[in-house]
């Protein structure tokens, strides 16, 4: 096993369990490894630190598999972290009865690189980092023994493989998909999942506990829901009784599917329901125009900001989008706002729409924060993975 060697005072974020590995903290590599081999992390004394998996092509030249740096890291060790995983969520009592499920969410569940979502009888894996690539084979199986699933969709086609040097990656690694497509239930809602063309794995787990919340708001209120994507907040709106929905994205196939989910839940009032396909920011000004006013506006952009490098650029368009919104809400609405963005941290994103509030001139309170949901853990030593953030305000 090649050894990597950190420079001197470069173990300590090692030592409080830190997952990564830079390249500006690695002084050598003694011996030979390919990309995925694992390595024996030691300080620069020597002192055997950790097991990881190689990266040369990025900058996180290494993620740590175990902190332990004598155990041995095979099938049988992948294969019993993904069964510890799933595990986790078969407990949580909030993931009871959910057909859509985050099973493994990468560094947060030891699994440096690998996402898995359950959606029904299937399970889509998304592979990003070199060592998760590896062991390919071992974290399928391992899927396939802790779940029962009936198919594994492989969906490693997220950008950032490109800088592990890794090219996409797409298709069935186990089974068969169902005919006819693929829904799930969501607290009472009935969504499609296109788990081969759809966003991510094919569905945002991570708002689901978010979209429950915006049905028990939403009751009586003329609501706003922009960047709708294929509809979840919209829905999930008119089941907690909203009056109207306006739900705008500058995508049409998504407003189709947006249209089809609705269409599939009958016991929703069709008639209360409008997509609309255009720019947010456009649609909003012209909104405003109008004269038109909500009781509650849902913003759910793409990543302004995928790095700490965008920050600057993504806070003025953070703060337009909020300024927008807030012009357009009644007295006593809510502005339900969200950052995904990575390089946006809760304390600034914060800021960014206690500024908006400010330039608009209306008063307003924090009576929810909003996060991933509970099968989408933040490892206590990696604060990176708090990536979703966002605020429920009442003007």
């Amino acid at each position: 096993m090649a050894e990597l060697i950190l420079k001197s005072g470069n173990d300590r974020s090692v030592l409080r369990r830190h997952p990564w590995i830079f390249a500006g903290s690695v002084d050598r590599l003694e011996g030979r490894a390919r990309p995925g081999d694992t390595v024996l992390v030691q300080d620069s004394r020597g002192k055997p630190l950790a097991r990881a998996a190689w990266s040369p092509e990025s900058q996180i030249r290494a993620r740590v598999w175990s902190f332990d740096p004598d155990q041995s890291i095979d099938h049988a060790f992948i294969k019993r972290a993904v069964a510890t995983s799933v595990a986790r969520r078969a407990a949580h009592p909030w993931l009871a009865g959910q057909e859509g499920v985050r099973l493994i969410h990468g560094e947060s569940d030891g699994l440096p690189g690998v996402i898995a979502d359950r959606y029904g009888a299937v399970v889509v894996v998304q592979l990003t980092s070199a060592g998760a690539d590896k062991w390919r084979d071992a974290i399928v199986a391992g899927l396939v023994q802790a779940t029962g699933c009936s198919a594994v969709y492989e969906r490693s086609d997220s950008d950032v493989r490109k800088l592990e040097g890794l090219g996409p990656v797409t298709g069935l690694a186990y089974g068969e998909l169902p005919e006819g497509g693929l829904t799930i239930v969501e607290n009472g809602v009935r969504m499609e999942v296109d788990v081969v063309g759809g966003h991510k794995t094919g569905f945002y787990l991570d708002q689901r506990e978010n979209r429950h919340l915006t049905g028990q708001l939403a009751a009586g209120r003329d609501v706003l829901n922009c960047f709708c994507y294929t509809g979840g907040f919209s829905l999930q709106a008119l089941a907690g009784g909203a009056r109207s929905v306006i739900s705008i994205d500058s995508s049409g196939p998504a407003l189709a599917a947006a249209a089809r989910n609705l269409a599939l839940n009958p016991q929703l009032d069709a008639s209360r329901a409008e997509w609309r396909e255009d720019d947010v920011f456009q649609a909003l000004r012209s909104l405003k125009a109008e004269g038109r006013k909500f009781d509650m506006i849902i913003l759910d952009p793409p990543k302004f900001a995928p790095s700490a490098a965008h920050a600057e650029r993504a806070a003025r368009a953070y703060k337009d989008i909020n300024l927008l919104g807030l012009r357009l809400l009644n007295p006593g609405g809510i502005l339900m706002t969200y950052s995904c963005s990575g390089g946006i941290g809760l304390e600034m994103f914060q800021k960014i729409v206690a500024s908006a509030a400010s330039d608009v001139g209306v008063e307003a309170r924090i009576i929810h924060r909003l996060s991933a949901a509970p099968d989408h853990p933040i490892g206590l030593a990696v604060p990176e993975g708090e990536y979703l953030k966002g605020l429920a305000c009442q003007v």
